[in-house]
């Protein structure tokens, strides 16, 4: 891994989407199934007294194609690259069409023996006003590829640590979730979410994911997270994604296309002096946790 990668900075680069690509995504996350006359705002623009609105975490598909190169941080496998973790903060809500500029920044590549773990940031800003949309922290584990950092504590770089956009404590202990929402993924779910941009062959090509040491292609990360994300966005924000402020998550077990996605979710003690809430969540699949660490914010309804 080359370290001297560590505080590249690149953008902006322009990024731009359509209706059209805000209802496709919002399908290939599950929304619409098993009821296609729900969640009708995310899935079509011509529905009749309905207000066409975008999915928060479709964010996460130009982020995640920003101007960052991950060439930078070394050769390596990309069947060996898997997502680690993923933070992201919602300053205004998504149009259905519109563009942003991104700027990206490599934060830190840390040594994780049996693999690198390489965070970086991307900010989305508006191209007229300058102001934030939104801010991404995202970790990439790239297995096989630790052992690298053989400097000793004192010669490392002082890289200040990631700053936190929310805690993210374990569920609490011997307490129900305050709320369950089960989704059922499709067979085909990453051949439909692979549409909206991400055609990594681990989620599609049957000998690219052997070659990766999986039995068959597994679900996108991100899409897991939109899942999880459609659970959250229904049952604390009301639909309203203007609402839903930040929400972070540790992957921890591949998703295979077709399991049962179940969203477990506590909700903090309210704040009768704050104006939103926050919650503790975990994804699991067929009982074992996929996305796990969760914690998300969210503002209170309009009176």
């Amino acid at each position: 891994m080359n370290l001297d990668a560590i505080g590249t900075v690149a953008g902006p680069v322009e990024r731009s989407w359509s209706a059209r690509d805000t209802m496709l995504y919002a399908v290939g996350v599950g929304a619409g199934y098993p009821d296609p006359g729900e969640e009708l705002a995310f899935t079509t623009e011509n529905s009749a007294g309905v207000e066409p609105r975008v999915l928060p975490t479709f964010a996460l598909l130009f982020t995640a194609e920003g101007p960052l190169d991950l060439g930078v941080v070394g050769p390596h496998d990309p069947a060996m690259v898997v997502h680690g973790e993923q933070r992201i903060e919602w300053f205004q809500p998504l149009r259905p069409d519109g563009r942003v500029l991104l700027t990206g920044r490599i934060v830190d590549i840390l040594d994780k023996r049996s693999g690198a773990l390489v965070v970086t940031e991307t900010t989305a800003s508006d191209p007229e006003s300058g102001a934030a949309v939104l801010r991404t922290r995202t970790g990439v584990f790239i297995r096989g590829a630790g052992g690298f950092d053989t400097r000793p504590p004192a010669a490392a770089p002082a890289v200040p640590p990631a700053p936190a956009v929310l805690p993210a404590p374990p569920v609490p202990a011997g307490r129900a979730p305050d709320h369950s929402v089960t989704y059922q993924t499709l067979p085909n779910q990453a051949l439909l979410y692979r549409l909206s941009g991400d055609r990594n062959p681990l989620h599609s090509d049957p000998v690219f994911a052997a070659n990766g040491g999986y039995d068959r292609p597994i679900l996108h990360g991100l899409c897991t997270y939109g899942y999880t994300c459609r659970a959250l966005l229904h049952t604390l924000c009301g639909s309203d994604p203007s609402r839903l402020r930040s929400m972070y998550g540790r992957f921890s077990r591949p998703v295979l296309p077709g399991q049962a996605l179940t969203i477990d979710i506590w909700v903090d003690d309210p704040d009768p002096d704050a104006d939103g809430g926050a919650a503790t969540f975990r994804t699991t699949a067929d009982g074992t946790a996929v996305l796990e660490r969760g914690r998300c914010t969210f503002t209170a309804a309009s009176a």
